[in-house]
């Protein structure tokens, strides 16, 4: 069991800071070599195998990584933060405290806030406490459509200048094609892409996957048709419109076969999914075990085996930690009406990273889902070791073992499918604009 404890949280800038004997990671690059990297403010001043080979700078903080892994600090493209509106399941600072446990140094809001993310002064009250917590760096969409509800588009222009990343309607689905088109078009004005939840509402009515497991457990279901139907559509528009899109949650093959035509098609198509719809499967939720319940549902074990696969190929660009805290209310409840989702964000990298051990993914490529591919899809900075980057970075153990142990979160709400789970891969320090937001002094101090 891995504990999340946090150290006292450095307010200001340490100056200059010299990471030396350290396994440097980056995928931008492909660099996988020994070296050593120096942080001066909140940019990389340089990095290399031969930094320091004339010594350590005299007014430098030194960091002994004693061979551990120095990456880019991990970018989490979608995350519920429940703040504003339901406090009581997760705050903007819990979640990012959560958010540094976990190496994620970037986290992005979906806008399913209370009020919902349609407007200005929702953005702005997130940045403002996000800048409070001065903790991991806060981005947000805006809605697609005003409150959600999917008829009238939201102020796409006026949203982007006040920070907007990119626009979704979160667990929702734009169903209207008109909407959707709209969307696309409108969205291009301002370089912005068009994030889609795939299911077809009118097909999503049920509690879990449709099939076997479901009728035995005498369950609603959820066809995986509801998926692809819905992504086959926003393709067609995509074609017609030249619009950005990005499908969130991909958990299907035939979804994922969609989309690698689309993208053989030169059509500007990115997709992610989450941990879970490569580790778990529907046999998972058991008898009724609502920890188990997430949007859209766990899948076969053929299509969790397609997810794997199309990690491998490159066909999914990214994994999220799809982070949807919910209280013992919310999930304690009959199977068919408790809410849907999980927390995600300090299991994010060492699931991502069973990829590695079980040798379906390069180390590599994993961390590119993680780190270059969401900072390339959303336009941030960060993603990279280069010079000049941000000096955002995740030091890792590649090879602890540990099980994940939810009650030790740090996140509000516990709600996890994967206690007891094995995994590799511990975080020993999280860095964000230079300044340490989690770990000890010593890197290699457990």
């Amino acid at each position: 069991m891995m504990s999340s404890s946090m150290n006292p949280i450095s307010r200001k800038n340490p100056g200059r800071v010299a990471y030396i004997n350290a396994r440097l990671l980056d995928p931008t690059s492909g660099t996988d070599e020994t070296g050593a990297l120096l942080s001066d403010g909140t940019r990389i001043a340089d990095v290399g195998p031969r930094l320091f080979n004339d010594g350590l700078p005299e007014d430098a903080q030194v960091v002994d990584c004693a061979g551990l892994c120095l990456s880019p600090g991990l970018i989490d493209m979608r995350v519920q933060l429940r703040e504003p509106g339901a406090e009581h399941k997760e705050t903007i600072e819990s979640a990012s405290r959560a958010a540094a446990c976990g190496g994620i140094t970037s986290m992005v809001a979906l806008p399913n806030t209370e009020p919902v993310i349609d407007d200005v002064a929702v953005l702005e009250f997130i940045a403002r406490r996000a800048r409070e917590a001065k903790l991991v760096k806060v981005y947000a969409y805006g809605t697609v459509t005003r409150g959600l509800k999917g008829r009238e588009l939201t102020e796409f222009g006026l949203l982007t200048e006040f920070g907007a990343v990119g626009f979704t309607d979160g667990l929702t689905a734009v169903a209207d094609s008109q909407v959707m088109r709209r969307a696309l078009s409108y969205s291009r004005t301002f370089g912005q892409v068009i994030i889609q939840h795939p299911e077809d509402p009118a097909l999503s009515g049920g509690a879990m996957n449709e099939g076997e497991v479901a009728t035995r457990l005498g369950l609603a279901g959820i066809p995986a048709a509801a998926e692809v139907i819905m992504v086959e559509r926003d393709l067609r528009l995509v074609a017609l419109t030249g619009g950005r899109y990005h499908v969130a949650n991909v958990t299907t093959a035939e979804t994922l076969d969609a989309i690698r035509k689309a993208k053989r098609a030169g059509l500007a198509v990115t997709c992610d999914t989450a941990p879970q719809y490569f580790t778990l499967n529907e046999n998972s939720v058991g008898d009724y075990r609502s920890f188990a319940k997430v949007s859209p549902p766990l899948r076969g074990e053929e299509d969790r085996k397609a997810v794997e696969e199309a990690l491998a190929d490159g066909t999914i660009d990214v994994i999220a930690s799809d982070h949807s805290p919910h209280d013992q209310d919310s999930k304690r409840l009959p199977f068919a009406i408790a809410e849907p989702g999980i927390v995600g964000l300090e299991s994010l990298l060492p699931l991502s990273l069973q990829l590695y051990h079980n040798g379906k993914i390069g180390l590599l490529d994993a961390l590119s889902k993680l780190t270059s591919g969401p900072a390339a899809i959303l336009g941030l900075s960060g993603g990279s070791l280069a010079v000049g980057a941000p000096a955002d970075l995740t030091l890792f153990d590649l090879d602890k073992p540990w099980q994940i142990d939810p009650d030790s979160f740090q996140s509000k709400s516990k709600n996890s499918p994967f206690t007891d789970y094995p995994v590799q891969g511990a975080v020993k320090r999280c860095i964000v604009d230079g300044r340490c937001i989690f770990g000890t002094d010593d890197a290699r101090e457990s």
